[in-house]
């Protein structure tokens, strides 16, 4: 059993050590966010992309990478999507570009600009 004077020693060292190990803690929860919505920023990139070089319809390429990027909150607008050209021309490169501002949870930094990118060959 511990003294009474080693008891108070404790919770002085739990006072000091519990708001960093919560930073950490909340800092993990921040980068597992911004990383899983990296990848569905790229995976809707792709998507978009792929649906264009396929299609060629801007319309139809943006609603398949606003779908493929479900799990974003707030979703992605229209705005969010550009493309690298007018047209897909066959044997040409066609770029989808997703640019998307990721709020925090915690609110201690950010938001954060992200981006997604995809190129794939037309007619491909």
């Amino acid at each position: 059993m511990a003294k009474a004077s080693e008891r108070g020693a404790v919770a002085v060292e739990f006072a000091l050590l519990a708001p960093v190990l919560v930073m950490l803690l909340l800092g993990i929860m921040e980068f597992g966010r911004a990383y899983n919505a990296q990848a569905s920023l790229t995976n809707a990139a792709r998507e978009g992309v792929r649906v264009m070089a396929i299609n060629n319809s801007q319309s139809d390429a943006r609603t398949a990478a606003k779908n493929a990027a479900g799990p974003l909150n707030p979703p992605l607008a229209d705005g969010n999507v550009t493309f690298g050209a007018a047209s897909c021309v066959v044997g040409s490169q066609m770029t989808v570009t997703i640019s998307y501002s990721l709020s925090t949870m915690t609110g201690i930094a950010g938001p954060f600009a992200m981006t997604g990118k995809g190129t794939m060959l037309c007619g491909g």
